[in-house]
């Protein structure tokens, strides 16, 4: 198919599966998203999870960049484990973590990843908030 043949495909099928962004269940029953894709039968491929988390990193780098303007002057294992938690917490989640925050800006790691540990969601996620602590107290992974 030439360029301009799949261009014009792309156009058809837009036209007639319009974009969702969230999931939704077609008239046959399966989960769908974007467009037309179905989620029941396909999945998504490693290449396309890959893209999604590549997106995901720089929403979440932009997002802690926002709401804690000292984000940038951590050193990268600290951002990293920050946006490990605003994966699994969401921005407004992580966001909660007030004590861990002030402790973080103020460069006090240890207090920081105390908090971390005593909060319920370290008992929801176990060895995850264990890990990301060790590397908010060490500064390593």
């Amino acid at each position: 198919m030439t360029p301009e043949g799949k261009q014009k495909l792309k156009n058809l099928l837009v036209q007639h599966e319009s974009y969702r962004q969230f999931p939704y269940t077609d008239t046959t029953g399966h989960l769908t998203i974007g467009i037309g894709r179905n989620l029941s039968s396909n999945g998504i491929s490693i290449t396309e999870a890959l893209y999604l988390l590549d997106d995901d990193v720089i929403y979440f780098m932009g997002k802690l960049s926002h709401f804690l303007p000292f984000f940038s002057k951590l050193d990268e294992c600290r951002q990293i484990a920050l946006i490990d938690m605003c994966f699994n917490l969401g921005i407004q989640g992580f966001l909660n973590f007030k004590e861990m925050i002030s402790a973080l800006q103020t460069g006090k790691y240890n207090d920081a990843a105390d908090a971390m540990l005593e909060s319920l969601w370290a008992k929801q996620v176990g060895e995850r908030a264990t890990c990301l602590s060790n590397i908010i107290r060490t500064g390593t992974i």
